[in-house]
């Protein structure tokens, strides 16, 4: 069985919440480009993950949203005081930006439409085959949800953040995390009932 951890990670890599050097942030604040780019490749991989699962699957717009979010940390990196851990910081950074960009488009582009679904790469493997048809079942859905059930799945189970960090990213308690997480878990499962045994879905 897979769970949905799984599908929603399909690296298979573990996330790591180890913070970064503080020197690299201090070098950053001061214009050290070499410390920018420290901080780029360090974080690129997981924003544009997160950009990707908020914005129905769009691999472009993830892309140009990805930018964004560097382009604003250069500038705003100068206001990172230390408060929180760079990473909570800078999520916080990646769902402002999703949300403005959400705000921007008249409607999700379906995904059926979308560069993700290519018919002319054959699978060697059956199963590699099912885990990414599940995924794309699974983001598919992420993408229909409310925002304000989406993230918290999104920081949950992408980014394996605790319900304390996902509540000072997303600027509420962990009591609500905890309430919309089991709400979108809820709505979740009604999307994607017809996996439910390969998901894991309660």
């Amino acid at each position: 069985m897979l769970m949905l951890e799984q599908i929603v990670a399909p690296r298979g890599q573990p996330v790591s919440n180890e913070s970064i050097d503080w020197g690299v942030i201090a070098r950053c604040q001061q214009g050290d480009r070499d410390a920018l780019r420290t901080l780029f490749e360090r974080y690129k991989d997981r924003v544009y993950s997160i950009a990707m699962y908020s914005l129905g699957g769009d691999e472009q717009l993830a892309s140009d949203v990805t930018q964004q979010v560097f382009i604003k940390l250069m500038t705003r990196i100068g206001q990172f005081r230390g408060d929180s851990e760079f990473a909570t910081w800078l999520y916080r950074l990646v769902v402002n930006t999703c949300r403005d960009e959400q705000r921007k488009q008249r409607r999700w582009v379906p995904l059926a439409d979308s560069a993700l679904v290519t018919t002319t790469v054959k699978q060697t493997q059956a199963a590699q085959y099912a885990t990414k048809e599940l995924a794309r079942q699974v983001q598919h859905a992420l993408g229909e949800l409310k925002p304000k059930l989406r993230w918290p799945l999104l920081l949950r189970y992408v980014e394996g953040l605790s319900y304390e960090e996902i509540g000072k990213v997303l600027g509420c308690s962990k009591g609500t995390v905890a309430s919309r997480l089991n709400r979108g878990h809820s709505a979740l499962s009604r999307k994607l009932g017809h996996l439910r045994g390969q998901l894991g879905l309660e």
